[in-house]
């Protein structure tokens, strides 16, 4: 009896204090409001119409190379002359027009193994000798056929990683490249 009239107290000590120290969230709200107006005004944000234009920004001059009289001084390629516009329409393009490349040849080969697996699958039913020649010249054919766009699969993949490679070296963004 003793030890149940204990374990009540220790309860009810632990619920009251529980209550005691629990605030509403009336409370809380109130609390907060307060802070945040007592909270001074956050400083001045600063975007780039602030800092104004790179034009205000002094460039420093580059020194004049010294140029002989003999040698003419290099003329600047038109716009025109000069290549596409590098943009990310250009990088997406590039990149795209190689995966379809290698895509086709993956999906060609396919074909080529799965036409190679049949021709080896009817030499060996053939009993003629006259039929037997024709299917082995098929699938020699075939097989010559499939080292070829074995060859421009593997020319491809290299394509892309060096147009991934490129576009790395000038900078571009790895999200125009997906």
């Amino acid at each position: 009896m003793q030890q149940l009239s204990i374990t009540a107290l220790v309860m009810a000590t632990a619920l009251a204090a529980a209550t005691a120290s629990a605030q509403s969230l009336g409370d809380i709200a109130k609390k907060e409001e307060a802070r945040r107006k007592a909270v001074a005004k956050a400083g001045k944000i600063y975007t780039n119409d602030d800092l104004g234009s790179s034009e205000t920004v002094a460039q420093p001059a580059a020194p004049a190379p010294a140029a002989s009289p003999a040698q003419p001084k290099p003329e600047e390629k038109p716009a025109a002359e000069q290549g596409p516009k590098k943009d990310e329409a250009y990088w997406r393009a590039r990149i795209a027009e190689a995966r379809k490349g290698l895509d086709r040849a993956k999906t060609f080969h396919d074909a080529l193994q799965s036409r190679i697996n049949a021709l080896s699958a009817d030499f060996a039913a053939r009993d003629d000798p006259a039929q037997r020649g024709v299917i082995s010249s098929d699938r020699q054919k075939s097989l010559a056929e499939l080292e070829r766009v074995k060859k421009e699969i593997a020319d491809f993949t290299k394509q892309i990683g060096d147009i991934e490679d490129e576009a790395r070296k000038a900078g571009v963004p790895p999200g125009w490249l997906r």
